[in-house]
C-alpha cells in the first residue's frame, strides 16, 4: 500500500496492494493497524454504498458539528471525485482538489472532516464505497454549490444530474459561518 500526501495538507491518496492473477484479483480496502502505522489512525463507525448513473454529481457534502473524516474509493465503474477545504480559517479555505477513482486504479481517497466532498459519475454506472468517523445527522449535514464560482472546480459536465437539495445548495460565501467547521492548526 502505498500512501500520498496532496497539496492539500490532510487529504491523503492510498493506493492498495492488487494480488491479480487469472481468476480475479484480491485486494485489501481497510486494515485498521495497517492504515494507522502509515498516519490514517481513525475510527470509522459506519460505512455507506451509493450506486449511481453517470452523469450524476453527488455532493459536495459535509457534515458541522460532528464532522467526518471519510475514506473513500470505487467498487465498480469510474468517478471524478472532489474535497474542498471549508474550515474556516483554514490557509487552503475554498480549494479543492480532484481524483478520478475507478474500479480499473482501486485509488482511495482520505477526506479529512472539515472537508466538502462529492463526485461525479464518469461511467454508466458507479458502485462508490465510503467508510466515515461518525454516523449521519441530518441536522448536521451541510451542503456547497458544486458550480461555486469563488471554488471553481473544474468538473469534466457542466450539465450533471443533481437532487433539488444539491441543485439547491450555496456558494460557500452564503453558508452562515456558525455552520462551517473551524480550522486548528493542529487537524489533518
Amino acid at each position: 500500500m502505498k500512501v500520498s500526501e496532496t497539496r492539500l495538507p490532510g487529504v491523503l491518496t492510498i493506493d492498495p496492494t492488487v494480488f491479480s492473477d487469472a481468476r480475479g484479483l484480491f485486494l485489501e480496502t481497510y486494515h485498521a493497524a495497517r492504515y494507522a502505522e502509515r498516519g490514517i489512525d481513525v475510527r470509522f463507525v459506519q460505512d455507506n454504498v451509493s450506486v449511481s448513473r453517470q452523469g450524476v454529481l453527488r455532493g459536495l457534502h459535509f457534515q458541522e458539528p460532528h464532522g467526518q473524516v471519510k475514506l473513500v474509493t470505487v467498487l465498480l465503474g469510474e468517478v471524478f471525485d472532489v474535497a474542498v477545504d471549508v474550515r474556516r480559517g483554514s490557509p487552503t479555505f475554498g480549494q479543492w482538489i480532484g481524483f478520478t477513482l475507478s474500479e480499473a486504479n482501486r485509488r482511495q481517497v482520505r477526506v479529512p472532516a472539515g472537508f466538502a466532498h462529492g463526485f461525479l459519475t464518469l461511467s454508466p454506472t458507479a458502485v462508490f464505497s465510503y467508510k466515515c468517523s461518525d454516523i449521519y445527522l441530518p441536522d448536521c449535514e451541510r451542503s456547497l454549490s458544486w458550480r461555486d464560482p469563488q471554488v471553481a472546480i473544474e468538473w469534466p459536465s457542466q450539465s450533471p444530474q443533481l437532487s433539488a437539495k444539491d441543485a439547491d445548495a450555496p456558494l460557500l460565501e452564503a453558508i452562515p459561518p456558525a455552520w462551517l467547521p473551524c480550522y486548528t492548526r493542529d487537524e489533518r
